[in-house]
């Protein structure tokens, strides 16, 4: 008996030591969304902005990731479809918890009355931000949300890079915002607002901003706006404005006009980073610019040359995609993140998934997608196997096997090695990415990786290090990216945990973020401190892809029209005449201006002529939703959607 006394001694001890570090390093029962699914990945928390980070393990040591290794080659065998499994979501709740804790909290119906509440609380999130920009800050570029103030141009500061790359002074905030008003169907604000563009702003300014951000969201939100006014189906409701005349598509080509400069004068065909919308490339302007900045031109340059039957913008962007594709490493596949566009030499010789590369892979895949031009898909697909090869870390497949589950780290473009142990926040769109090519497995896993920073903070740091388990860059400024995936996600497989991941980040927008005047970035992700500004892209893209999460009657998921988003969000219909060339016969077969030609007529903004840009695509099968397991199959059905076979 007294042996029996003591082990039991020893097993109370030891329960006792387990409860007392559980409730110590804050790895108790939180209250309420946050009791529901611990996510953790292991992470251990912080008390406090002054928290030290737990030192970091050598590679190859007890306990060290397995991200730190070297990547291994993905084998043919894959998981089958579907959600992650138990082992998957066993290690991201850090081993708490029996195997059916998932599937028993999560894949329960989201009741239809907590549906419509998160989606009228999403859009009232739009509508205070947008309302609170039109009566502090219009005409002005954004709303410094604290102080209740318009924003713009640091005009005593033109090194204010930050500022001065997206605010022109053309009212950016209520322009980006305008295919958001209709998606949720505000008829009346929709036509308002529209007719206020066209009536108070112009691109005739002494304001130099970066060619990729006024591209991206003022560009790209005209032609969504303009699509949305000459569609024929008219899905969103009566968004037709009397008397329309393609003023918004005006707009667009005068813009673009004056961002073309940035094209001309370079030896690689690589555009400069900025340019000044009166009067061009500035005397003293940078020679080097980034990946995504240069490559991410071509889905708004190439619908507006389609429209206008005018080659010009598309031949200059694809010019750059493929300038910066042939400077790919011959070793690896991958590209840097920054280069010098007259000598074509790598600066930066990183490649990642985030900042400096991020959407020059989106939109390889996305420009084939409207365009079908096929050499587009295969740079996608090809970029893609490199990213694979040389940046995904961890095991081999998600829901089974050693190891930790996939990450995809920064590398060396030329040889494939880690150069740092962090990720940002804008590789969160990736898994959405992954959505389209039918990756979804994948995509899943990846997912939960960025979905378990944010259960951690109530937000996505700028910078993540995931060696240190910590941030290593601190801010929040409403970044979109994970609601992205975690749209396309549910929309791939229905799963009602990403509903409830939608609900958990628009309850920590509100609790965090929101201020007298808006929504305000978070300084500090840890302390909650903000900064007095709201970027434009909260409206476009953030409360967007938190409406339609939870909107399942959206036009945008019950017509036949199939609509695919820009990287700024900005909704396009995947219509078959995008796939027409109207210059055709001025292109040789290499793809250049035949006979020595350097382009297409371009027209005068008077005599612009209008392709029709009403969608006529048929019905596709909801089963499209889903993963496709052969990228051939893909590319013949992207095919089928816009009615080509």
């Amino acid at each position: 008996m007294q042996w029996r006394a003591l082990v039991l001694g020893l097993l109370l001890l030891r329960l006792g030591l387990h409860a007392v570090l559980w409730l110590v390093f804050g790895l108790g029962p939180s209250l309420g969304f946050y009791q529901r699914f611990p996510l953790g990945f292991g992470f251990p928390r912080l008390s406090g902005p002054g928290a030290a980070p737990p030192p970091a393990p050598e590679p190859g040591a007890a306990g060290a990731p397995s991200w730190l290794r070297p990547a291994a080659r993905r084998g043919a065998a894959r998981p089958g479809r579907g959600v992650c499994g138990a082992a998957h979501w066993g290690y991201a709740r850090g081993g708490r918890g029996g195997p059916d804790e998932y599937e028993r909290r999560y894949s329960g119906a989201f009741p239809p009355q907590l549906r419509a509440r998160m989606r009228d609380l999403a859009r009232g999130m739009f509508v205070f931000g947008y309302d609170n920009y039109m009566a502090h800050a219009f005409p002005q570029d954004e709303l410094n949300p604290i102080h209740c103030r318009g924003r713009g141009p640091d005009r005593g500061d033109p090194s204010n890079l930050n500022i001065n790359d997206v605010l022109g002074n053309y009212s950016l905030t209520l322009v980006d915002a305008l295919d958001t008003l209709a998606i949720m169907g505000n008829t009346s604000e929709f036509q308002k607002a529209v007719k206020l563009v066209i009536d108070t702003v112009s691109f005739d300014k002494d304001s130099t901003v970066q060619v990729f951000e006024a591209t991206i969201r003022v560009l790209g939100s005209l032609l969504s706006a303009h699509r949305i006014i000459t569609d024929s189906k008219q899905p969103f409701g009566d968004m037709a404005i009397k008397d329309y005349d393609n003023e918004l598509l005006h707009m667009a080509h005068d813009l673009a006009v004056r961002l073309l400069p940035a094209f001309e004068n370079t030896k690689t065909g690589i555009p400069y980073p900025r340019v000044n919308l009166k009067t061009g490339v500035p005397p003293d302007s940078n020679n080097e610019t980034c990946t995504a900045g240069a490559g991410s031109l071509l889905v708004e340059f190439g619908i507006l040359s389609r429209l206008l039957g005018d080659s010009t913008f598309e031949w200059v962007a694809r010019r750059a995609v493929k300038a910066l594709w042939n400077l790919r490493s011959h070793d690896t596949g991958l590209l840097g993140n920054v280069v010098n566009i007259q000598t074509g030499h790598w600066v930066g010789k990183q490649s990642g998934l985030g900042a400096g590369l991020d959407s020059f892979y989106e939109y390889l895949l996305k420009s084939y997608i409207l365009f079908g031009e096929k050499e587009d898909l295969e740079m996608f697909n090809a970029a893609y196997r490199s990213i694979q090869s040389y940046m995904r870390r961890g095991r081999e497949a998600c829901n089974e096997g050693e190891g930790d589950p996939p990450l995809y780290v920064n590398v060396n473009m030329f040889n494939g090695q880690l150069v740092n142990t962090w990720i940002d926040s804008l590789q969160a769109f990736f898994p959405g990415l992954q959505v389209l090519i039918g990756d979804v497995e994948d995509a899943i896993c990846l997912h939960a990786f960025y979905y378990a920073i944010w259960r951690r903070y109530g937000a996505l740091p700028e910078r993540y290090n995931w060696q240190l388990q910590a941030p290593d860059v601190l801010f929040y400024p409403l970044r979109p990216e994970l609601v992205e995936s975690t749209y396309l996600l549910y929309q791939a497989t229905k799963n009602p945990f990403y509903l409830h991941v939608g609900m958990d980040i628009l309850q920590s927008l509100e609790k965090h973020t929101k201020v007298k005047c808006g929504y305000a970035t978070l300084h500090h992700v840890i302390d909650k401190s903000k900064e007095d500004r709201m970027e434009s892209f909260f409206l476009s893209e953030t409360c967007k892809y938190l409406y339609l999460l939870f909107d399942e009657e959206n036009p945008v998921h019950k017509s036949g029209t199939r609509y695919m988003f820009t990287t700024e969000g900005h909704i396009v219909s995947v219509d078959k005449h995008l796939r027409e060339l109207p210059w055709k016969e001025f292109f040789s077969e290499e793809g250049s201006p035949a006979s020595g030609r350097r382009s297409g007529p371009r027209p005068k903004s008077q005599e612009l002529r209008v392709i029709n840009s009403s969608s006529n695509c048929n019905r596709v099968p909801d089963e499209r939703r889903y993963a496709l397991p052969l990228k051939s199959v893909y590319m013949r059905q992207i095919d089928q959607m816009v009615g080509l076979v």
